[in-house]
């Protein structure tokens, strides 16, 4: 993956929370804020404007790439999706460096750090009904389907590593309707909390497969 790669995945990622704002809202609306859909999709709309205004060089590597989007999130996104979601991206595009090819291995390492960085910042653990709920187990299936697939080509290791994490992401954010919640806000509602889906592994998941159309047979 270059760095128009990962600037498509941004814009993708962009356009499927857009589509699914009210969605994600209404889930928020059950056990937050009620702002979540509207929050990101502002925060990543205001990303793919900062990969689009000029304001990265033409030859800036994929790290840059992500740690610019996400300070873009963190500066428009409100609420505790901003800082979360864009320390997610800018501790990813730390671990890329300034490379400017960014293989399965690379990738991995980095949503590796995207992980320790969110739960660095939100202290949260799997089963706590958070975001944490589906980005784990996508980098955990990430990290298994690159073990399985050290005899594909690199490009194919990679695509099959994304749409693993993907999948994963997916039944992850389901997997939090029966959870009662741990933390954030949700957690006030103690029991009540049970019978929703979590909204920030729920937009998660939809990064994640937004990542998977770019590297695969879809959009990008």
């Amino acid at each position: 993956m270059n760095a128009a790669d990962f600037a498509s995945w941004i814009r993708h990622a962009a356009d499927l929370i857009s589509a699914d704002a009210d969605r994600l809202t209404r889930l928020d609306a059950a056990i937050g804020d009620g702002d979540h859909g509207h929050n990101l999709d502002r925060g990543f709309r205001a990303a793919v404007e900062a990969l689009s205004g000029g304001t990265l060089p033409d030859d800036a590597p994929p790290g840059k790439v992500l740690i610019a989007a996400g300070r873009a999130i963190v500066s428009k996104t409100g609420g505790a999706s901003g800082p979360l979601y864009g320390t997610a991206l800018r501790r990813a595009g730390k671990a890329l460096g300034d490379a400017a090819d960014v293989n399965a291995a690379a990738l991995g390492a980095a949503l590796r750090a995207a992980l320790d960085g969110v739960q660095d910042l939100g202290k949260a653990a799997e089963g706590d009904k958070t975001m944490i709920d589906a980005l784990a187990p996508a980098v955990t299936a990430y990290e298994e389907s690159l073990a399985d697939g050290s005899g594909l080509a690199d490009g194919s290791a990679l695509a099959a590593c994304v749409g693993a994490a993907a999948d994963a992401a997916s039944e992850g954010a389901e997997a939090t309707v029966p959870m009662q919640a741990r933390k954030g806000r949700a957690s006030y509602l103690g029991p009540r909390s049970v019978g929703h889906m979590d909204p920030g592994a729920s937009s998660t998941a939809l990064i994640l497969r937004a990542l998977a159309d770019v590297t695969g047979p879809g959009p990008g």
